[in-house]
C-alpha cells in the first residue's frame, strides 16, 4: 500500500517537472539574453555619465549607475517570475517594492532635498568655496560644498548648514564692500 502511494508520488512529481520543463528552459533563455542586455545597457549608462558628469566625483556616477543596475535586475527578475508561472509572486513582490520604496523616499525626503539642493549649489557659478555668502543669518565664506551640507567660516568658527535652507535663499556679499 505504502509503495503505491510512494510510487504515484514519484510519478506525479516527474510528470510535474516534465510539465515545467518548458517554461524553466524559457526563463533561463530569457536570464541569458536579459544579462547580455543590460551589460550593453550599462556599458551605454556609464558612457553616458562620464559624459554628463565629467567633473564630478566617481562616486556619483558609479552611484548612479549601480542605482540603474538595480532597477534593471529587479525588472528582470520580476520577468522572470512571471515566464515561469510565478505571476503571483511577481505581482505580490512589485507592489510591495512600491510600497518599500515610497516608505524609504518619504523617510528619507529631507536628506533627498538636501542632496537635490547641494548638486543646484555644486553646480551654480556664483557659488564657490571662498565666495562669502550670506544664507538666512549666517554670512561667511564658503568653505566647502558638500552633496547634503555647505560649510562657511564664520568669525574663524566653521558653521555647517543644510543645502536646502542654503539652496532657498542666499546671496553673495561682495567681497569689495
Amino acid at each position: 500500500m505504502q509503495v503505491g502511494v510512494i510510487n504515484r508520488a514519484l510519478e506525479q512529481l516527474v510528470s510535474n517537472i516534465v510539465d515545467a520543463l518548458p517554461r524553466l528552459i524559457t526563463g533561463f533563455v530569457f536570464l541569458a539574453v536579459a544579462a547580455v542586455g543590460i551589460k550593453l545597457i550599462m556599458y551605454g549608462v556609464r558612457a553616458v555619465l562620464q559624459r554628463s558628469l565629467p567633473g564630478e566625483s566617481p562616486v556619483y556616477r558609479q552611484f548612479l549607475g549601480v542605482l540603474v543596475l538595480v532597477f534593471l535586475w529587479f525588472g528582470v527578475a520580476l520577468s522572470f517570475l512571471s515566464i515561469v508561472g510565478l505571476t503571483a509572486i511577481a505581482a505580490s513582490l512589485g507592489t510591495a517594492t512600491g510600497f518599500l520604496a515610497l516608505g524609504v523616499s518619504y523617510a528619507l525626503s529631507e536628506m533627498i532635498k538636501d542632496a537635490v539642493a547641494g548638486v543646484y549649489l555644486l553646480r551654480d557659478p556664483d557659488f564657490n568655496p571662498g565666495d562669502t555668502i550670506k544664507a538666512g543669518d549666517t554670512t561667511g565664506e564658503v568653505a566647502a560644498i558638500e552633496l547634503r551640507k555647505t560649510r562657511f567660516r564664520v568669525d574663524g568658527d566653521t558653521v555647517v548648514r543644510a543645502n536646502a535652507a542654503i539652496e532657498e535663499r542666499w546671496t553673495k556679499v561682495d567681497s569689495g564692500s
